[in-house]
């Protein structure tokens, strides 16, 4: 019989006392008034080999990490056995628990930890965090990239502090996000886990994102925030083909200009606790294996002095699933040699360690530079010195109504509208009867239209079928019933207005798991019969508003055609029905804009709005040119007139600055907010260069008739790429700025670098 632990939540045994109290002198870890290095390298000595690559190792709770039906620590044999030598971290303790039940579980692990190996070193919680923190009980807030479609990196600061502060509430200390990765291939499953298509954006988004878990760092020691790591180092946007775990081939001079600064300014600026490892290889080098990447970018390049850690057993699949690796050991030689400190989960990598040192005592090295990093990161973070959680903080402080309110103001802001033929706002001072129509539309839906609308406005809810069968790894498609979609139509008919509800569910775009599960798609059309029922409900001649919810760009083009008015709303948190009701009804205005160029074929990929100018000069066979809709798009129940460009100077040099400014000014008869986006793009190159690039934007509020003057600086380092040699460079030469509301729409002037 499988041997179990149960362990009170109360009193904890004190058993193993053989610690670092009975050592001569080996306590000195313990003196908070050293420095953080002087405390590790007070215990790094201390630790036997299997203690260090204890340190290097991370576990899942799912192993055997659980509570008994009376909330008592239930532990599995493979657990405690773990817990003998102590442990980097484990991932997901408590995450189906209230945040309280979590708090109190995970001070009873941690204590469990931290009295059963001799040294009383503290373990590291770990969670994710893509609609707030991946646990019950929490705010739950939209995805990361419809925060991206807010254009408010000050507000998604504000979020991510509050999943710093939730999660460090219930007990956890890293989380496996933000992903700093570009979005630019909507087959892949995992897209709005991402902050979007393009370098300015990401890095906006992202380093707020860790600035806000962090506490902007100052609340990792303090105990009010978490860790955060960036992942995936680098590349692992670009699949082929989108589909998860494929090649990933990026010229390198892309890799520097494009793909690198989102992950630098994380390192440089945003101050990362952690980087992790992408899945795949990098033109042909295998992620986890490469020293020139994890190590020569990382470390000698950027700084960086966090840990870096693989992803789920990627470290070992270096020998059986990338095959370039002779052995499992050869394997885990190469993930130590390239830089990864911790062996995310597996049994067949790291634990390998302390048999391979015997062999090749030199490998001992290489695992107490990890175990530095490691350790370091529990002094940072305080572990050594208040490893709990304060219980009666947890109630007041995870889902306090600010958080809330706070999550509700997310949504309004990441709302994007694609169309309006004045179909919108909705008047709900009139008698109107509403059909809410369509497979996403949730059981809670008309209830918040309702609670927003007031009286007048009535409403009939009828959901009809759903997109699949809900398998969690490979769902199938379902058919939809003739006579569904006719009972949908006649609701329609008897209504004044239908609101359809279309896009994809959470099976439709996912993580494709190694294990077999999938997540990426061969298209990105409209699955099922979401065209159809638009096209039908469309023919009765009621006005349709199409309420767009997906985690995937997806070519709308029938329901662009057909619809009068489409809100765009991505994955939004618990309250998006809500807010997007109050922007039918008129609340408030739309500001959302596409953090992702919109395609009218899959046929267009790859396809961003930065792509290089050569890229347009020709189109398609039987096809109108261009996206459908542009990076950078969204309506506004205001309109916006931009005027009077002007830059302080034509002439920038290496070491100056200039300033542009525009005039915009609300010509609509509302308030309003707008996201003032301003591209540069260099005329003449000696290498092929972008079409244009987004280099900075404002998002401003403007009452009706308003004028406000916008300014941008411009400086030298947004002017460099990567030249003939490769190396960052600065070429004399014309360049022309463009301020606009998209990147489509747009006005410009010219300036020059000169040296």
């Amino acid at each position: 019989m499988k041997k179990i632990i149960i362990v009170s939540l109360v009193t904890l045994s004190f058993s193993l006392q053989t610690n670092a109290q009975t050592k001569k002198g080996g306590n000195k870890y313990k003196d908070a008034s050293l420095s953080i290095d002087q405390r590790v390298e007070a215990l790094l000595p201390l630790l036997s080999l299997e203690e260090k690559v204890a340190q290097m190792r991370i576990f899942h709770a799912n192993i055997g990490v659980d509570a008994d039906k009376n909330g008592a620590l239930k532990l599995s044999n493979k657990v405690v056995e773990k817990l003998k030598l102590g442990i980097a971290g484990i991932k997901n303790p408590g995450e189906h628990m209230t945040a309280l039940e979590a708090a109190k579980f995970n001070n009873a692990l941690q204590k469990y930890i931290i009295e059963h190996n001799r040294w009383g070193i503290p373990a590291l919680f770990v969670t994710e965090s893509y609609n707030g923190v991946d646990a019950e009980g929490c705010t739950k807030f939209g995805r990361p990239i419809a925060s991206a479609a807010t254009f408010n990196p000050a507000l998604v600061n504000k979020v991510w502090d509050v999943v710093g502060k939730e999660a460090r509430l219930r007990g956890m200390h890293m989380c496996h996000s933000p992903e700093a990765d570009l979005i630019r291939d909507p087959r892949f499953g995992r897209m709005s886990e991402a902050f979007g298509e393009d370098t300015y954006l990401v890095t906006q988004m992202v380093t707020n994102a860790i600035k806000g878990v962090q506490g902007n760092y100052d609340g990792l020691g303090k105990g009010t925030h978490i860790g955060a790591v960036a992942k995936h180092f680098a590349g692992y946007g670009q699949v082929l083909g989108g589909t998860n775990f494929a090649a990933i081939e990026i010229s390198p001079r892309t890799l520097i200009d494009e793909i690198y600064p989102p992950f630098e300014a994380a390192v440089k600026e945003a101050k990362t606790l952690g980087i992790m490892a992408s899945h795949g290889d990098l033109n042909g080098v295998a992620s986890h294996g490469n020293p020139e990447l994890l190590t020569g970018v990382l470390r000698d390049q950027w700084g960086f002095n966090g840990y870096v850690v693989s992803d789920s057993n990627d470290i070992a699949r270096l020998f059986y699933f990338m095959k370039v690796a002779e052995s499992p050991e050869a394997a885990a030689l190469m993930g130590l040699e390239a830089g990864i400190d911790i062996d995310l989960y597996a049994e067949d990598s790291y634990a390998y360690l302390p048999a391979m040192v015997k062999k090749n005592p030199s490998i001992e090295k290489l695992i107490d530079q990890a175990v530095r990093r490691v350790l370091r990161t529990k002094f940072i973070l305080g572990l050594f010195d208040n490893p709990y959680v304060n219980i009666k903080e947890v109630e007041k402080g995870v889902r306090a109504q600010s958080s809330l309110t706070l999550a509700k103001q997310f949504d309004l802001e990441s709302v994007i509208m694609l169309k309006n033929n004045n179909a919108l706002p909705l008047d709900k001072n009139k008698s109107l009867k509403v059909a809410l129509l369509g497979p996403l539309l949730k059981e809670n839906t008309k209830a918040m239209f309702e609670a927003v609308s007031g009286s007048k406005v009535k409403f009939v809810a009828q959901k009809g079928f759903d997109l699949t069968d809900g398998t969690k790894d490979v769902p199938k498609l379902l058919k939809t019933d003739p006579k569904v979609l006719d009972a949908m139509v006649a609701t329609a008919k008897e209504a004044d207005v239908a609101i359809i509800f279309v896009g994809g569910d959470e099976h439709t775009s996912k993580e494709a798991f190694f294990n077999g599960a999938l997540g990426d798609r061969a298209t990105i059309d409209p699955l099922g019969s979401q065209d159809e029922l638009v096209e039908r409900v469309k023919a009765t001649g009621k006005p349709v508003i199409v309420v767009l919810k997906h985690r995937r760009t997806l070519s709308i083009n029938t329901i662009a055609e057909k619809a009068d008015a489409i809100l765009d709303t991505w994955d939004l948190s618990e309250f998006g029905d809500e807010s997007t009701a109050k922007i039918i009804f008129g609340e408030v205005s739309p500001s959302g804009k596409l953090p992702v160029t919109v395609p009218r074929s899959i046929g267009q990929l790859p396809f961003h709005y930065s792509m290089k100018e050569i890229n347009n000069k020709k189109g398609y066979l039987f096809m109108e040119n261009g996206p459908l809709f542009p990076f950078g798009y969204g309506l506004s129940y205001a309109s916006f007139k931009y005027a009077d460009i002007q830059v302080s100077n034509s002439e920038i040099t290496p070491n100056t600055e200039i300033q542009v400014s525009v005039n915009v000014t609300n010509t609509g008869k509302i308030k309003a907010k707008e996201v003032v986006q301003m591209y540069i793009k260099d005329e003449i190159g000696s290498v092929t260069r972008p079409d244009k690039e987004l280099k900075g934007f404002e998002k401003i509020e403007l009452n009706p008739g308003e004028t406000r003057k916008v300014t941008f600086t411009i400086t030298p380092k947004m002017l460099e790429f990567t030249g003939l040699k490769m190396v960052k460079i600065l070429e004399e030469g014309d360049y022309s700025v463009k301020i606009g509301t998209s990147s489509n729409d747009y006005i410009e002037t010219k300036f020059k670098l000169k040296k």
